[in-house]
This record gives structure tokens, sequence and C-alpha cells, in this order.
């Protein structure tokens, strides 16, 4: 299985903290975000390639840390992709970059675990992992109670199985209370699809669009992630990631 995390975007939220930086380089209670994310993956068995997609601007700064990184955790062998964006105007999106490192690097003869570099969670992504083998497709979801808040993500319903009957991304009128996050497993099977989809036209920004668009193709089955997560969008929820990392 290999990993691929996602890193990019522009952050444009978080100016003028992201002008000179990347978002998953920012700091977070000591470190830099994405070593958070790949700290979530000890423990997790069978890890070939973890992949950064990232843009021509932050590509060396990927480099040198994922350089820094493996030096001292040689269980983890890191690959930076450059997408050869510059700015928004001219950004593949988080599909196209799915794509792109699965054509690129040839990578769709193994699983693919995508994480997108500035979610956070508490607890180890082993369980996912675990879970998500027996699948063809899985994603991470998560109970959000704030009604108003829920609108900001995909959000699912799910049969007794736990597998999707509908999404929709950024609903109006959510029609439950688990978002879909930015923590994805595809089999070997359904990576061929990222090239169909994007061949036919479709969207390739939001990672949550193709999930929209495999459910009714394939099975995709739901992990409940019980345990914090944090999506990295503000500076309040920057703000906030450092008070609740700070213990660890």
């Amino acid at each position: 299985m290999n990993v691929l995390i996602l890193a990019a975007g522009y952050a444009t939220r978080l100016h003028p903290l992201t002008l000179n930086k990347a978002k998953p380089l920012l700091d977070v209670a000591g470190k830099p975000m994405i070593a958070w994310v790949v700290e979530n993956l000890r423990g997790v068995a069978g890890i070939e390639t973890i992949y950064i997609v990232t843009n021509a601007k932050f590509f060396a700064d990927f480099e040198t840390w994922a350089r820094n990184y493996q030096s001292t955790n040689p269980e983890f062998r890191f690959k930076v992709i450059n997408d050869g964006s510059t700015d928004d105007d001219n950004k593949l999106g988080a599909i196209g970059d799915i794509n792109l490192v699965l054509t690129r690097e040839s990578a769709a003869d193994s699983d693919l675990l995508v994480i997108a570099g500035d979610n956070l969670f508490r607890e180890s992504l082993r369980g996912f992992v675990d879970y998500s083998k027996k699948t063809e497709a899985t994603v991470g979801v998560h109970h959000v109670a704030d009604a108003e808040a829920i609108k900001k993500y995909g959000v699912v319903t799910i049969d007794a199985d736990g597998v999707i009957t509908h999404f929709e991304e950024k609903p109006k009128e959510p029609k439950s209370s688990l978002a879909a996050i930015a923590l994805y497993f595809y089999s070997k099977n359904v990576l061929p699809l990222f090239t169909t989809y994007i061949a036919a036209g479709n969207n390739p920004d939001q990672p949550g669009l193709f999930l929209q668009w495999l459910y009714p193709r394939k099975p995709v089955n739901t992990f409940q992630i019980t345990g914090q997560w944090l999506d990295i969008g503000s500076k309040e929820t920057l703000e906030e990631a450092n008070r609740i990392f700070a213990d660890r």
C-alpha cells in the first residue's frame, strides 16, 4: 500500500501565514503539521512509499522536510511530487493531483491511502487501514453535531453495513450528521477510475467529488473516526490544534 498526502493547495484563508510557507509545514505544537500526519501512520503495516504531492512554489521546502525527517525515521520512504502549479488559477485540484501521482509514478499497482496534509487526528490510522483493506473503497467519517458546520463538508447517509447510500458535497440541507473527511482508502481495483473520472471532464478539485461520482458505481464503505479530528482551515483551528497537540 502507498500513501498520498495532499499538500498542493495555497491556503489563501491563512494569509499571511501561508504566503511563504505551505500550510502542512506550519508549526503545530512544536513541529510541522505534516509530521503529525505521518506520526499517525506508525504501526500501519505494509506501507511502501509516502508520496507528498505539492506545487512548484513549495516543492523544494517539502523535499527538504522529507529528507530531514527520513534521516531520523528510516522506516518511512518519501517521494515528493511537483504538480507544476504556481497559484490557484492553474492548480490541478486534489483529484487531478491524485491522478497525476498514479500515472506519473505508475502507482496504480498497489492500494492507496489518501490523506489531506491539513487534517489532524488524535488516534492512529491503523484501525482505519485494517478495516479498509477488506473493502474496495472506504472513507473516514466523523459525527458533526453542529448543524451549520456540517454544511461545509461532504455529507453521507449509510446503510446497516456502513456502505454509502447518499453523498452530497456541501449540502444546504444535510441528510445526516456524518461528514466525509479527507481520509480515503482506494484498492488497486478502483484506482483506474481516477483516469476515467478525469477523462470524462469531471471537476478535478475537491476530493469528495470523486467519492460522489464513485459511490453509485462501486460500494464505498465508511469508517467512523470517533477520536478528535481537526480540519485546519483557519487561524482559529490552527490555534486550537496547537492547544490540543501541546500535551503530546
